[in-house]
């Protein structure tokens, strides 16, 4: 199911993450007009993620931020986090991203300014994301269709004898 980020509530800032397997790119969009901000990239990690929070909490006076990320090969481990942590987060389809024609440059640093962008306007769409419990039957569900694939593999190969 894809939902529209289409929220009524008013953000005191949103945050914008292009995620990579070793690192995350921030940007910053505060409400209303303003540019957004390129932030930098931290460590993908718990732990850093947590000073970010933690760092951006103060800045913006506990204010409620608005979090998104591309879905991708790296999951949902950063979004069940930032719930955890008490943040508002959403995973976002890349197919549905509007992108410019012709605009075919792509670094973390601009990506991460977009999505910011792009969220505080609310042009994104949201995926469904899985809770641990089904992400966990959908990788046991994968599993077994890998090793079914083997199987019928190895048995091609022994009647190929």
């Amino acid at each position: 199911t894809v939902l529209a980020v289409e929220d009524k509530i008013e953000y005191g800032a949103y945050v914008g993450l292009d995620v990579h397997k070793d690192t995350i790119a921030i940007a910053v969009a505060e409400s209303g007009r303003g540019e957004p901000l390129y932030e930098g990239e931290i460590a993908n990690n718990p732990y850093k993620v947590f000073k970010l929070v933690e760092r951006l909490y103060k800045r913006y006076g506990g204010q409620v931020l608005l979090w998104c990320y591309e879905a991708g090969p790296c999951g949902y481990v950063l979004y069940h986090q930032l719930m955890e942590l008490g943040e508002e987060c959403h995973v976002v389809a890349p197919s549905k991203t509007p992108r410019k024609p012709g605009d075919r440059i792509k670094t973390d640093r601009r990506d991460a300014l977009i999505l910011a962008r792009q969220l505080r306007s609310g042009d994104l769409t949201a995926v469904w994301v899985p809770d641990s419990e089904q992400e966990a039957m959908r990788d046991l569900t994968r599993t077994r269709d890998d090793f079914k694939a083997q199987e019928h593999k190895a048995r091609q190969q022994l009647n190929a004898f």
